[in-house]
């Protein structure tokens, strides 16, 4: 949920910024669609009943068991945000970061929320959802906030508690700017925000739960340790604590699925495989090894990232459902088919939605002199965030 360009500049000292001119990361923006695609198979081919009657592998019986390892897309999504936010924080003030976060996270969501609750609205449905029904006019206008969930009130769409985590990561890296952010600090909360997430387990009551994330941490602070890495590889202190959180996340990821229940046998080994897979690949990235591939329209997939998360989940349901009960086409069919429409809905937000609000919603937290200027609206004007703009990296 953030827009970034990165740094390869080894650290020469602890809290240098970076020069301007960075390179644009097209592969993440492909990574991150990926995830979004992966999270929303779960959810189409495992996690309902597409009919209201028969579970999933009723109608997917080869494509179920493949489609259910699409949970793990959210934990991908915090390794990457990990990463990516903290980049995007490097060198600005506690003001500027925040009002980029907005600019970036509200437009889409107001969309989202709307959209969602129209939708459902509209092609109502019941029975074998992995949901409850649709808030009240008032719980809607209090989605749109990101609140809802630690106001205790009721999700427009379950998809959003990922909001809540990542609301907190960059609360946590606010305190840090204020801090002062340099590579030693960024491991040494790292090391501290590991240690209380293996610990607080053991406290399930406490409050502090809701800031240690326990079960989300290890890939939040992966994520920071790959950046750090970015800047300096010869960073052991980092190459350890990675590798400390990839072992904690493993066991993580175990019990992840084991809490599953689709309705058939779930193997446990491919789960830390692909999670193995996915650090591997951002590792990549982080370290450079993409850094020449600059495919435009990856920036174009990483854009629709965000806005098709926000809508796909209770929206491709009524979709899937209203279409087979109105054509009794096949479920895979109809998946295909709303997976095209959400992904249209997703570039319409963002060209409709995105694009013109985010500038004027940063300048009302930023100030007025981020405004655009003329023949620039819908575009940022700081020049490092309009580079951020065009790699389109942005994490869910």
């Amino acid at each position: 949920m953030t827009t970034a360009t990165l740094d390869r500049t080894a650290v020469r000292g602890d809290s240098a910024p970076g020069p301007k001119g960075r390179p644009r990361l097209y592969v993440l923006d492909a990574m991150r669609l990926v995830c979004a695609l992966a999270v929303a198979g779960y959810h189409f081919g495992d996690s309902w009943w597409a009919d209201g009657t028969h579970r999933p592998a009723y109608f997917l019986p080869h494509a179920a068991p493949v489609l259910i390892y699409g949970f793990l897309g959210v934990e991908v999504f915090f390794l990457i945000s990990g990463f990516v936010i903290l980049m995007s924080g490097w060198g600005r003030t506690v003001r500027a970061f925040a009002a980029s976060r907005a600019a970036r996270l509200y437009p889409a969501l107001w969309a989202g929320v709307l959209i969602t609750a129209l939708v459902s609205t509209l092609l109502p449905i019941e029975g074998g959802l992995p949901l409850g029904p649709l808030p009240a006019g008032r719980d809607v206008l209090v989605n749109l906030t990101m609140l809802a969930e630690p106001l205790n009130r009721p999700l427009v769409d379950t998809v959003y508690w990922t909001l809540w985590c990542e609301f907190r990561f960059y609360l946590i890296v606010a305190c840090m700017l204020a801090a002062g952010l340099t590579a030693k600090r960024v491991r040494l909360l790292g090391a501290g925000w590991l240690t209380a997430a293996m610990l607080m387990p053991a406290f399930p009551g406490a409050v502090l739960n809701q800031v240690v994330m326990a079960d989300f941490a290890p890939y939040f602070v992966a994520g920071m340790t790959m950046f750090l890495l970015r800047r300096d590889r010869r960073d052991w202190w980092a190459w350890l604590l990675l590798a400390v959180c990839w072992l904690v996340s493993l066991h993580h990821v175990q019990l992840r699925v084991a809490d599953l229940r689709p309705g058939f046998d779930v193997a446990a080994w491919p789960a830390p495989v692909l999670l193995t897979m996915a650090y591997g690949v951002l590792l990549v990235i982080a370290l450079g090894g993409t850094d020449r591939i600059t495919w435009r329209w990856l920036g174009t997939a990483g854009a629709l990232t965000y806005p098709f998360y926000l809508v796909h989940q209770r929206v491709g349901y009524s979709l899937i459902r209203t279409a087979r009960t109105a054509t009794g086409l096949p479920v895979p069919t109809l998946i295909v088919g709303a997976v095209l429409v959400l992904l249209t809905t997703a570039w319409l937000i963002h060209r409709l939605t995105e694009r013109p609000l985010a500038p004027y919603v940063r300048a009302l937290l930023a100030g007025p002199r981020s405004l655009p200027g003329p023949g620039r609206v819908g575009h940022d004007t700081d020049p490092r965030d309009d580079t951020r703009r065009k790699s389109g990296l942005t994490t869910m």
